[in-house]
């Protein structure tokens, strides 16, 4: 079931008024636009604070950041997640291109569990989108020569790596593909539909 960006539950400013924090259909995740101060030298904004965070219920500690280069338009990555103790809370945004990105709810006990969110972020709009523990979380790139740079709250993990299938019926994620074929890794190809999944969380 499609739960799409611009159906939002909630909207939080925080007192500082350097970022805007939103909530998707699922409250969970959030869509965060920096303030952005230009002049005639060129812009500021503030990508991350953790009192921000705080004021809107979101508490983490980021261990490592992660930068992603994809040479071609319509390049699928995910739908990622780490097994818990290992498992990720991830701040995500664009510094160059744009994606559609999506998470999936796979907690088991959920009301939305096996329904998604999608979000349009780059690097002209500046929107970042936290991704909490208990979702997988994937991306297509929209532009040639994208780049993806995300914080995370746990450390990689080989071990733990877990994921479904980024095309799966049951999930009906609507990529915005334009008719062009997917470009993806052969691990990515095999990961199983949500049925075929014990989902962890």
């Amino acid at each position: 079931m499609l739960l799409v960006a611009d159906q939002l539950r909630a909207r939080y400013r925080v007192g500082h008024s350097r970022m805007k924090i939103e909530a998707l259909a699922i409250a969970d995740i959030k869509i965060i636009e920096p303030r952005v101060f230009n002049d005639a030298r060129g812009a500021f904004c503030e990508s991350w604070s953790r009192r921000a965070f705080a004021e809107v219920g979101i508490a983490c500690d980021f261990v490592q950041d992660n930068h992603a280069w994809s040479a071609a338009k319509g390049t699928v990555r995910g739908l990622h997640f780490q097994n818990p103790p290992h498992a990720q809370g991830k701040l995500i945004r664009v510094t160059r291109g744009a994606i559609y990105d999506v998470a999936v709810d796979l907690r088991r006990k959920s009301p939305s569990f096996g329904q998604h969110v999608g979000a349009f972020l780059s690097a002209s709009n500046r929107k970042q989108i936290w991704v909490p523990q208990g979702f997988a979380h994937g991306y297509v790139t929209l532009e040639p020569d994208t780049e993806v740079f995300y914080k995370v709250t746990d450390y990689y993990a080989p071990g733990a790596e877990g994921g479904v299938l980024w095309n799966d019926p049951a999930l009906a994620i609507a990529w915005p593909l334009d008719g062009s074929a997917a470009i993806l890794s052969d691990k990515d190809v095999q990961l199983p539909p949500l049925r075929d999944l014990a989902s962890p969380f």
